[in-house]
């Protein structure tokens, strides 16, 4: 519950901010630029020391090519990065340039904090080479407040040997009935064929296999009226647990994001439902031979969408917000740069820029690429970005989904006390 009532900190802060307005205002700590052509840049990330390390390098690079920029960075661990901005909007003092994610893309847009960027759009940045469908995961409300850096894809990365050695196969288009047996086999072999999927996105991409979503078109409610859907999904990874065919929560809790503690890497399980720009990391520290499958369906067409990775933004309060969009165009588009990005933040987005790195890509971020690229035209259009709230409704989902693992909670009655939480909280977009 730490984790729930610390997100409701965080978007009570963001919703104080609308207040203060986001257009215009200057902090004391915003990008400036002088009047001799110097300019200073404020960026923020979140990610791993490999991310910090390259992104690093491509500062570094802009600087050179752009002498008259200092660029002033900031960046932590996913958690620490956001109970950190979340201060800075409320005091008007966010960094210039801003990795934004899709759960807080709607709020920091909503409160004014964001800057539309549509008049930036093939002039100060060139996407003319990028689907459009890609560009519009970036919209909230008609307007442009995030360029994708890159797009990911949902699938399960496993590790074939292992597979072969439990006696199991994959089927070609295996389905949600299929993928709870395999499950179950896997553990009554005494091996893990996964470690439990991610409640929100994973149960969203259930229910986009219905034609549903977790949120209504006006993210002001569930998207969903029966609660047999999250019963049968959740149902589902309670009994995967039972069977043995998933760690029990003592065990995922104790592990969860250290990749040398992963079951793939300990030789004790078989694969993990995760995004596409986590197979490369996962596949290095295991340092065997593995390969990606699609979801599972029926109808995976219409579940699977390109998500993107996260987003470059800019503060609606920068002073320097056409310095700002060139280095987005920078890291978007410049080939050095994507030399040394590699796809990391995702496939890139410039089909141009994917064409001039193929030959500098590992064998393991081709075979990203080339997942990506076949699940392409077989995705759906992405539901709209989560509402205002949808933190807190994530997390919620989250306690009782661990509730349910733990057999402390029936299916039925989370279903139920999800709905009323979720519902309450959305309620107030109304």
């Amino acid at each position: 519950m730490k984790k729930k009532s610390l997100l409701a900190v965080m978007v009570l802060m963001l919703m104080l901010t609308a207040a203060c307005g986001g257009g215009g205002g200057s902090g004391n700590n915003s990008g400036q630029s002088s009047g001799d052509g110097q300019v200073t840049l404020r960026i923020a990330w979140w990610g791993s020391d490999k991310r910090n390390e390259y992104t690093q390098k491509v500062i570094d690079l802009y600087k050179q090519k752009h002498p008259n920029v200092k660029i002033d960075v900031e960046y932590a661990l996913f958690d620490d990065y956001w109970k950190k901005l979340a201060p800075q909007a409320a005091a008007n003092q966010l960094p210039d340039i801003i990795q934004m994610d899709v759960s807080y893309i709607t709020q920091y847009a909503k409160n004014g904090q964001l800057e539309d960027l549509g008049p930036y759009v093939n002039q100060s940045i060139q996407l003319g080479d990028v689907a459009e469908n890609v560009l519009q995961t970036g919209i909230v409300e008609g307007k442009q407040y995030g360029i994708p850096t890159g797009v990911n894809v949902l699938g399960y990365h496993y590790d074939p040997a292992k597979l072969k050695e439990t006696g199991l196969e994959i089927p070609e288009n295996w389905t949600w009935d299929q993928y709870k047996e395999l499950n179950k086999q896997a553990g009554a072999k005494g091996v893990y064929f996964d470690s439990g999927m991610q409640p929100d996105i994973f149960f969203n991409y259930f229910l986009r296999t219905k034609g549903l979503s977790l949120y209504n078109a006006e993210g002001n409610a569930l998207g969903y009226d029966d609660d047999k859907l999250f019963v049968d999904f959740f149902g589902a990874m309670a009994e995967n647990i039972k069977n043995g065919g998933t760690p029990s929560p003592e065990i995922t809790s104790q592990t969860k994001g250290i990749l040398e503690e992963n079951q793939i890497v300990k030789g004790k399980g078989i694969g993990e439902w995760q995004w596409s720009n986590q197979y490369v990391a996962l596949q290095q520290v295991a340092d065997k031979p593995m390969e990606l499958a699609p979801m599972f369906g029926p109808d995976m067409e219409k579940g699977i969408y390109m998500q993107p990775s996260m987003y470059w933004s800019i503060a609606s309060s920068s002073k320097v917000k056409e310095e700002a969009a060139k280095f987005i165009e920078f890291f978007i588009n410049d080939v050095e740069a994507n030399k040394l990005i590699k796809g990391e933040r995702g496939v890139p987005i410039s089909s141009k820029i994917k064409e001039a790195i193929a030959s500098e890509l590992s064998e393991p971020t081709q075979q990203v690429f080339d997942f990506v690229a076949a699940m392409e035209p077989k995705a759906s259009p992405m539901s709209p970005p989560p509402p205002v709230g949808s933190p807190e409704v994530i997390a919620a989902l989250a306690d009782y989904v661990e509730q349910v693992s733990f057999g402390q909670m029936t299916p039925e009655d989370a279903a139920a006390k999800f709905r009323a939480d979720a519902n309450g909280i959305l309620a107030n977009n109304m």
